[in-house]
């Protein structure tokens, strides 16, 4: 049903006539559950517990506690099934005085009872503590089959299935999920629209739309009438996935199914849209919006304010900006840092502050974000001193120094080319547990590099492929390769004569650059025989192989060990000039 997430298959596929209506065709029949009838010391037990219970003595009944057994408890749950206050309330001295007595049928008997007189939340809070009582793999199965045999006897409803199934869905169990789906349609029963918009709301906020849209395919095979939260949740779905063709479809159909699409329809097409860079449709979306008199809100117009600025288009972005003060729609700290990133980006740091300063006339305090962005915007024009006002404001309004804003102070004394000062705050960032991104790693590199640090950009660089290939951060060789990308623009001259290099480590070094040759890379021999000399063993060959690495990351290093540790000549002048990039 859902691809690889569904183990147990679902063998009925008849035609349901609406949620929650048990099916009677082509459905597995639900087993008589029995337990014997108490006698003897037992049924004296029960019924002198079950009148305790009614004229609520329960000074009596606490001395009746060490004669409890699972057997007693099943029995008297059953004979005040009907008053779902006093079965909770006996439920819970149960806990109270003997917890290890209840046992998944004592359980499933309270969720029936609970579930049929609509107590969900008691219900669920319950189902959890079960789910998370235990790490047994036959758990789910075990209790889809305690509540399935004891649904006739405590006449139970649909409901408590559904229960189940929303209950995983909230706690992202997806395999389990849809395995109770499967087995609910065995049986002949089928979750509420409310567990189904649940369960898809838990799979989009992991990303997998795909998931989801597989379920809605299911979902119309069996013929669940979504609503208009479903449909929202589907065109979300068809949008992350980046078909906006098939979400634009299922937005105009929406009428056709009798559900008029919302202000959140419009939104998350709208969104869409701009994530597609198809600004002109967004815009012709709220234009639609406004006709069919819907009012575009603040999502409506920080979204699409997002969408321009991301394209540089701060001109129309500043005119939905003056279009959303006009229809009193007030602006708020999301939309003020759009605009200032957007308007920092282009070089406008002089809009960006006047925005700054609007924002707090208007009575919204800024963020970390906020902040960032200005930071930023000082520190490329190389205004360091400013910039670090700006720090200690941070302070005053109890906001934290993040990884963006090392990154910007950083870039500011990059600009500014005063290494030692960018090294310091780098380390400062590591020594927190912050990492850069791979421009801060570029411009800091670069720096180092321009001011004849060599070993600061070496220092540097093996943090970036430690970073890389650390188990705790992220050991995917395209993640790799993607860190790396920092030294990409250090290119390696032709700085050493032939004879320099042993005929023996060129041999060595063609088998290396071959390698890299497979894979389209241009790695000049002396980059090649870096690998070979640096790397200790063939399987730090392979991992620089496997990430895709090419000639040109590893340049800077090799460059280093040339002029440094192995004391050859090198002009970094004359690097510069012939650098083949």
């Amino acid at each position: 049903m859902l691809g690889s997430t569904a183990e147990v298959p679902c063998s009925t596929k008849s035609m349901v006539l609406g949620n929650l209506v048990r099916r009677k065709w082509d459905s597995l029949p639900i087993p008589h559950g029995r337990i014997p009838e108490p006698k003897g010391q037992d049924l004296d037990y029960v019924n002198v517990a079950h009148s305790h219970l009614i004229h609520s003595d329960w000074s009596k009944l606490d001395k009746l506690s060490s004669g409890l057994n699972p057997f007693r408890i099943k029995h008297i749950l059953l004979k005040i099934h009907m008053d779902y206050v006093l079965s909770i309330d006996f439920y819970k001295w149960v806990e109270l005085k003997q917890p290890s007595l209840h046992t998944l049928e004592t359980r499933s008997l309270i969720l029936h009872i609970l579930s049929k007189n609509r107590r969900f939340k008691s219900a669920e809070s319950i189902l959890e503590g079960v789910l998370n009582s235990s790490r047994s793999v036959d758990l789910p199965s075990r209790l889809f089959e305690a509540l399935l045999h004891s649904y006739r006897m405590s006449d139970s409803s649909p409901r408590v299935f559904d229960l189940l199934f929303k209950t995983y869905a909230h706690l992202k169990k997806f395999r389990n999920a849809t395995d109770t789906f499967c087995l609910m349609k065995d049986y002949g029963f089928l979750p509420t629209i409310e567990s189904c918009n649940a369960f898809m709301s838990s799979l989009l906020s992991l990303h997998r739309a795909d998931v989801a849209l597989a379920f809605f395919r299911e979902m119309q095979q069996c013929r669940i009438s979504p609503n208009v939260y479903t449909l929202n949740m589907v065109i979300c779905a068809y949008c992350d996935s980046g078909n906006i063709e098939k979400a634009n479809e299922l937005f105009r159909g929406m009428e056709t199914m009798g559900i008029s699409p919302t202000v959140a329809s419009y939104n998350i097409l709208i969104s869409g849209y701009c994530k597609c860079n198809i600004l002109t449709s967004a815009m012709k979306l709220k234009t639609s919006m406004e006709r069919n008199e819907l009012r575009p809100d603040h999502v409506t117009f920080n979204t699409l304010i997002h969408g321009f600025c991301k394209e540089g288009k701060l001109h129309e972005a500043n005119n939905i900006f003056n279009e959303m003060k006009k229809m009193d729609v007030v602006p708020n700290m999301v939309t003020y840092n759009t605009l200032i990133n957007g308007y920092v980006k282009l070089g406008n740091n002089e809009m960006g502050s006047r925005l700054y300063e609007e924002m707090l006339r208007s009575g919204v305090k800024g963020d970390i974000i906020t902040y960032n962005a200005l930071i930023m915007g000082l520190c490329k024009e190389g205004k360091t001193k400013k910039a670090a006002n700006l720090v200690k404001e941070l302070s005053k309004e109890n906001l934290i120094p993040n990884s963006s804003t090392f990154s910007a102070l950083i870039h500011g004394q990059c600009v500014r080319k005063n290494s030692e000062r960018a090294f310091q705050l780098y380390r400062i960032m590591i020594r927190n547990n912050f990492h850069p991104n791979s421009e801060t790693y570029e411009i800091l590199i670069s720096t180092l590099c321009e001011n004849d640090d060599f070993d600061g950009a070496v220092q540097v660089l093996r943090d970036m492929l430690g970073r890389a290939m650390s188990p705790g951060h992220t050991s995917s060789r395209s993640k790799a390769g993607d860190l790396l990308k920092g030294c990409s623009s250090f290119g390696f001259a032709h700085v050493l004569q032939s004879e320099s290099v042993s005929a023996l480590r060129l041999s060595k070094a063609t088998i290396v650059a071959r390698k890299f040759e497979i894979q389209g890379h241009f790695v000049h021999t002396y980059a090649s025989c870096f690998f070979n000399l640096h790397c200790q063993n063939s399987t730090d060959v392979d991992w620089w192989f496997q990430a895709e690495v090419t000639g040109n990351e590893c340049n800077l290093v090799l460059c280093y060990y040339l002029h440094v540790r192995w004391e050859w000549k090198f002009s970094w002048e004359g690097y510069k000039q012939t650098c083949w990039l």
